[in-house]
């Protein structure tokens, strides 16, 4: 895939990304998208604990974390982070396949997650979500739970 190009008068982006991602497409998908910005680091963890830890030690910038990890779920890793969040503004968006809104996404989001974009990736929502997340702009309302008035909620699995 080839990355989007940032607008030509954007700043490049620079700064520390934390991938907490088991699907390798996935994590090899983010990759080639982050190839666009030469001044963002990019750090990956293949599941909730070591995601945890990185998050915690390596003091990324933006966590993009996926919903459905092999060792806990993505709620339980924005509770374990509910800290950082509050106290370092740690920007997390939740990557997720569901389709429509589930309780752990609003749990996390209510947590203080900053986004949450649905799966496969759109190159362009990812580059205005980077951009928006490494630059400290506000969420868009687009990836945020107040676009879903109205929407089916489906139960906790």
């Amino acid at each position: 895939m080839t990355p989007t190009p940032a607008p030509a008068d954007a700043p490049p982006l620079r700064g520390t990304v934390l991938s907490i991602e088991d699907d390798p497409v996935s994590v090899q998908l983010i990759g080639a998208l982050l190839e666009a910005h030469p001044g963002v680091q990019l750090l990956h963890a293949a599941n909730g604990a070591d995601g945890v830890h990185l998050a915690r030690h390596a003091h990324p910038d933006f966590v993009l974390l996926d919903m459905h990890l092999p060792d806990m779920t993505g709620l339980d890793v924005v509770r374990q982070l509910s800290e950082a969040i509050a106290a370092r503004g740690l920007r997390i968006s939740i990557l997720t396949g569901d389709r429509t809104m589930s309780m752990d996404i609003i749990k996390a989001m209510s947590l203080g997650a900053y986004e949450y974009w649905v799966k496969p990736l759109d190159a362009v929502v990812f580059e205005s979500g980077l951009r928006r997340a490494l630059t400290g702009k506000r969420a868009d309302p687009a990836h945020t739970l107040g676009s879903q008035r109205g929407v089916n909620v489906m139960a906790d699995r």
